[in-house]
């Protein structure tokens, strides 16, 4: 049976959480409970009992609220967090194994009542529909899907003190947690049986596995190879921080640098590495793999004393590195370690992914450049960071590279050198090529994944990344490229505000924001258009009920006279963005007085007449609605545009004369469902043999 939690009525609903109540999101589900919960109950005393419940029950929640995750409901002794519901950051699935495993130790250590309770973890992650206000109040919110039954299964089939996990959270933490296959498992209600890990613990750090020759970065890599260089050269070292947004390729750009600075001037070079990863279990960890021959290995480095002043600070530290207090007693004799190896050779320290990083880090690691500098040491400090993070060090010295987005060239020979890899047909390039947005992870994730069963068909890998941005918006800023998103194409702000209910003017600073913020671009004046990855997974989150409400609204506003203006300005800006010219998808508004507009991509399901057309999915995959009789389509409306009738295609039946008969249109014959669309028409096209493709007239 599907677990869901009750709610008030959706007008409450509404009510508490304007303008966009509930989305469809990804979140990952923990489920915990206790081993031979019914023994024990029997056993015990009522009153010890009620103290063994509370002792747990605050356990686990103080481990889940240190986590991130909300506590949905508890059922009986078992308790159900999302993680991901209220805001994601990209490590939902990581931050729930992650809690599974403190849990798990916590109740190890405490043995509330002196009683050892064992209790077994399932984690699962899929799409929800999630009320925000519920899940916002931090408890007994409203999610429902078929994940929470699956993350439910999987807890009944986890060893006791195990935590165990579901494919797609399997991918979400590859290479963070460590994990080994169980048995296939049938689970209660699956039609198919499952692939099952086990999680184990946290996983070291692992030398990454580049699939693809370095792409776009020659200009990038030799600056920086040529500031460590000189660096080391002339004994003033330097600071290079490599910025740019997630999955812009900064680790990979690092890899490539130091690997480009072997020696200097006949001198073998150094090279010292860290990675932080997310949510590090101690402050200065990744310092420690600094002082190492490999992460893997306990021995230090060869010049790296242990037994002089410090020594035993040093060595507590390399024994224990998660232990703040040993880390914080080695701190001077880790530094002194590292500034005694660049006195005898050149040294690069490079650290990845430094905004991870606690401030003690990046403390030290300033330390470390000044003590250099004012010993005129041989040493470069190479970091990667987001572009969004503040400098680590804003002082003379710093050299700072930013990650520019690929070229539309760039992205196409890595899209097609990774098709090539996996043996899929290079000519998906030009299809992918618009989605990647010249974000080498995004361009990864289409190459080696189909994502024909995804989401908003768009890979879970770039998924997660989008998600982050949308969650980084306040609720107002993510309302409007939503209403942006699912009217499709370019749209005018006066749209946005007939959808949203808002008064004329408030959505165009928003719009000016999302702009800057890389999430839309304005394509002529009065017209805005969201990125087609970004459009996909914003529309995907919109509700059925949204889209009916945004509908709604949009055929009110055509009753005061917006619409016609709203057209217009669509229209203007179709044409500058190129619609029927193959530069962008097509999205042309087809019943402008109801708010309708094509999805941007393939066909997407018509879930009710009031919002058939404001999901711009694009999954790749063609869905089609229910059946039933196709009037004709209607006359023009006075912005110039067919109305959209119901039916299993965009346009209804008609013929040549009627439509050469509209002024600014012309009909282009399809041979068949395979044929393509013509260029200076492109809209929906009809799927049966004979029909006729309508579009904006070139």
């Amino acid at each position: 049976m599907l677990i869901t939690t009750p709610v008030v009525s959706r007008e409450a609903v509404v009510a508490a959480c304007p303008p966009v109540p509930e989305e469809r999101r990804t979140v990952t589900v923990l489920f915990v409970d206790i081993v031979g919960s019914t023994r024990l109950v029997e056993r015990l005393d009522p009153e010890d009992l009620r103290a063994l419940q509370r002792a747990y029950f605050g356990t686990v929640a103080s481990v889940l609220r240190r986590w991130r995750g909300v506590v949905e409901k508890y059922v009986g002794d078992a308790v159900m967090a999302l993680f991901g519901a209220s805001a994601s950051d990209g490590f939902d699935a990581y931050r729930a194994v992650r809690a599974g495993l403190d849990i798990q130790a916590a109740l190890d250590r405490r043995r509330p009542g002196g009683v050892r309770l064992r209790v077994r973890v399932g984690v699962a992650t899929g799409e929800v529909l999630l009320d925000l206000a519920g899940a916002r109040d931090g408890g007994h919110g409203a999610a429902s899907g078929a994940v929470i039954t699956t993350a439910a299964r999987l807890q009944e089939h986890a060893p006791p003190g195990g935590v165990v996990v579901c494919p797609v959270t399997r991918d979400a933490v590859a290479g963070l947690v460590e994990q080994r296959p169980l048995a296939t498992m049938t689970l209660a209600g699956k039609s198919l049986p499952l692939d099952v890990w086990r999680v184990t613990g946290t996983a070291g750090r692992r030398p990454a596995r580049h699939r693809a020759p370095l792409v776009g970065r020659r200009r990038e890599l030799a600056t920086a190879a040529e500031e460590v260089t000189a660096a080391l050269r002339q004994r003033r070292p330097r600071w290079i921080s490599l910025v740019g947004p997630p999955g812009s390729g900064r680790s990979r750009l690092l890899h490539e640098v130091i690997r480009a600075v072997s020696q200097v001037d006949g001198v073998p070079v150094l090279r010292r590495v860290a990675y932080c990863p997310p949510y590090p279990a101690g402050e200065l960890a990744p310092l420690a793999d600094l002082l190492r021959t490999r992460a893997e290995a306990p021995r230090p480095l060869p010049g790296v004393a242990v037994d002089g002043p410090g020594g035993g600070a040093l060595a507590a530290f390399l024994a224990a590195p998660h232990d703040d207090t040993a880390a914080a007693r080695a701190v001077v004799a880790c530094r002194e370690a590292l500034l005694g190896l660049a006195a005898d050779a050149p040294v690069v320290v490079a650290v990845d992914d430094l905004d991870r990083a606690a401030p003690a880090l990046r403390r030290f690691l300033r330390q470390l450049h000044v003590a250099a500098s004012d010993r005129g040491l041989p040493l470069a400090v190479v970091t990667t960071y987001g572009s969004g993070s503040a400098d680590p060090l804003p002082a003379p010295g710093t050299r700072r590279i930013p990650l520019r987005p690929l070229s539309p060239l760039e992205t196409g020979r890595l899209l097609r050198h990774l098709l090539g890899h996996t043996g899929r047909p290079a000519a998906l390039a030009a299809r992918l090529l618009p989605l990647a947005g010249g974000n080498p992870a995004v361009a990864t994730a289409y190459a080696l994944t189909d994502p024909a069963d995804e989401p908003a068909g768009v890979p879970s890998a770039a998924r997660r990344l989008v998600d982050a941005r949308l969650d980084r918006l306040d609720g107002t800023h993510r309302a409007v490229l939503m209403a942006a998103a699912a009217r499709g194409g370019p749209v005018a702000a006066a749209t946005v505000e007939a959808m949203l209910g808002w008064p004329a003017g408030r959505a165009t600073p928003a719009l000016r924001a999302l702009a800057a913020a890389g999430l839309l671009r304005p394509v002529a004046p009065g017209g805005w258009t969201v990125e087609p990855l970004v459009a996909r997974v914003a529309a995907h989150r919109l509700s059925r009920a949204v889209r009916a409400d945004f509908a709604r609204r949009l055929r009110a506003a055509s009753g005061v006279g917006d619409i016609g203006a709203m057209a217009d300005g669509e229209r203007a800006a179709a044409r500058t963005a190129g619609v029927g010219a193959g530069r962008h998808p097509a999205r042309v508004p087809e019943d402008t007085a109801a708010g309708f507009a094509p999805g941007a991509g393939a066909g997407v399901p018509a879930r009710d007449p009031d919002e058939r057309e404001l999901c711009p999915l694009g999954a790749g995959r063609s869905r089609r609605s229910g059946g039933g009789a196709r009037p004709a389509p209607g006359p023009p409306d006075r912005s110039g545009v067919l109305r959209a009738v119901p039916g299993p295609s965009w346009a209804g039946p008609a013929t040549a004369g009627d439509l050469a008969a509209w002024p600014g249109w012309r009909t282009v014959p399809l041979p068949g469902a395979a044929a393509r669309p013509e260029r200076a028409g492109r809209a929906r096209r009809r799927a049966e043999p004979g029909g006729y493709a309508t579009g904006l007239a070139a």
